[in-house]
């Protein structure tokens, strides 16, 4: 999952090819790209790392799967485990989503004054968490085909 731009370079050096079109044209001009929804590389093609990405709120909950981590419930918010008022940092592993009720009885305490935990610790995401999903909650369903079953049965339950 790469950003159109990214498709269309690939295209253009011949390193993917176009299995299912998209709706639209790239125009420049001499030419026009057909927008592909769904392209194959050719051979292998290096993904850039990103390195110390810091969380976003779309980024937690994808990670979350949209759940607060206390109870379960639909997320709606997002929770710092250590306070930030308790030196607590705004860090992927510091992060975690939450329903308004479980972040408002949690409050600025930790997790050992309430006695509660954590069903895991939370860690900064990866694969199509952190890449394919940046600004959109569903995928294209164009894209169906080929993610891993689980990811269905999440986007249909949203």
């Amino acid at each position: 999952m790469v950003p159109v731009k990214r498709a269309a370079v690939l295209l253009l050096t011949r390193k993917a090819e176009t299995v299912t079109p998209g709706d639209g044209f790239l125009h420049s001009e001499t030419m026009n790209i057909p927008i592909p929804a769904v392209v194959r590389l050719n051979r292998y093609v290096a993904i850039p790392r990103q390195v110390g990405t810091s969380p976003s709120r779309r980024g937690v909950f994808v990670r979350d799967d949209w759940r607060c981590v206390y109870c379960g419930s639909a997320a709606e918010t997002i929770d710092h485990v250590v306070p930030r008022s308790k030196g607590g940092t705004h860090t992927w592993d510091n992060v975690v989503a939450a329903c308004a009720p479980c972040n408002h009885r949690k409050s600025d305490r930790t997790l050992a004054e309430l006695g509660w935990r954590l069903p895991r610790a939370p860690r900064q995401p990866s694969g199509w968490q952190l890449r394919g999903f940046r600004g959109q909650r569903r995928p294209d369903p164009a894209w169906e085909a080929w993610l891993p079953r689980r990811h269905h049965e999440l986007a249909r339950r949203r």
